[in-house]
């Protein structure tokens, strides 16, 4: 007999419903003490579940977190991963981390194993989950269990979003080029996901805020390859050389940018200011040292955990949160 059927048996004969039973096996705070004690006696006397794997499943946590992240090679969600197994750690929590793609069915299936791995909690790393086919898996596949998605928000009673005003970063980006006298601007993004749009919004509120007499492009490059970008930042010089900022949806973009520049003999800032994306630590090693939207990885991170840590406990805690992002100013511009 399965654990799906398990869980329902048990809940007809404590007269309960299975999503009761659920939270009772996983240790959920929000179950009266009788109907508690009612659902441990069914289970203690089922002969579905072993009397002593039962009394462990019902009296103990696992302790286990799952980490899912689209891209193990995107290193600003890899690090932001970084930070939420450490947050966990220290609250002695250990993690099952999982490189889903990005196609919305495959990160279903994802989700889908965590719920096998009776996992306590989940963090989703980037906008990329935002998708209703992720938020129906979760309904049905983990819906009493907190999920927090950094970067990102779905609609859930169990799902909290933690943001960064990646909106508010560009537009400030743009009004510290538009002050230093920027007219031609364009906007290097990869694959247009929920954040990029944010971003590409906030470019284009900021061309109208802040640029008179100016002219902005977007493009769009869905790739992964270095080269792309390189090619892509060429492209654009060639066709529209009087271009003088660009602003990159990424920092590793941003330095593929700046390659091509070099090689075409382009000078940045003096020709062309350059705005990355993450503030990462390459935003400081490259040469020129990059100017870079900060939009706070790390206190995203660290809110995404200490939420679902705080539902855990029983506390309530806001569905979504935003923080700001700052502009953070070096040679490149």
């Amino acid at each position: 007999m399965t654990q799906d059927s398990t869980i329902y048996d048990i809940a007809e004969k404590a007269g309960v419903s299975a999503s009761t039973v659920s939270r009772v096996i996983n240790n959920y705070p929000y179950v009266n003490k009788e109907t508690r004690a009612k659902v441990l006696k069914v289970i203690s006397e089922s002969n579905y579940i072993k009397n002593d794997s039962a009394r462990s499943l019902a009296t103990q946590s696992t302790k286990m977190a799952g980490i899912l992240i689209a891209d193990v090679r995107t290193t600003h969600h890899t690090e932001g991963v970084y930070y939420v197994e450490h947050e966990f750690s220290k609250n002695g929590y250990s993690c099952l981390i999982y490189n889903t793609g990005t196609d919305p069915e495959q990160q279903a299936k994802y989700i889908h194993l965590l719920s096998q791995r009776k996992v306590e909690a989940v963090v989703l790393m980037g906008s990329v989950f935002q998708n209703v086919t992720v938020q129906n898996a979760i309904m049905v596949y983990l819906p009493n269990t907190p999920v927090a998605i950094c970067n990102g928000y779905l609609d859930g009673q169990n799902i909290y979003g933690v943001t960064s005003d990646e909106h508010g970063g560009v537009l400030k980006s743009v009004q510290l080029l538009a002050g230093k006298g920027h007219k031609n601007y364009v906007f290097i993004t990869n694959k247009m996901t929920p954040s990029n749009q944010e971003k590409v919004n906030g470019f284009k509120d900021g061309m109208k805020l802040y640029v008179e007499n100016g002219s902005s492009v977007v493009v769009e490059v869905p790739s992964n390859e270095v080269a792309d970008y390189e090619e892509a930042t060429r492209r654009v010089m060639r066709e529209k050389p009087d271009t003088d900022a660009i602003i990159y949806s990424e920092d590793y973009i941003a330095l593929a940018g700046l390659h091509a520049l070099y090689e075409m003999g382009v000078r940045v800032p003096e020709e062309v200011a350059v705005v990355g994306m993450n503030n990462s630590r390459y935003a400081q090693l490259s040469n020129p040292a990059l100017t870079s939207i900060d939009n706070m990885l790390y206190d995203t991170s660290l809110i995404a955990v200490r939420n679902l840590l705080e539902v855990l406990k029983g506390e309530r805690v806001n569905h979504k949160m935003s923080i700001g992002s700052e502009v953070v100013e070096r040679a490149s511009t």
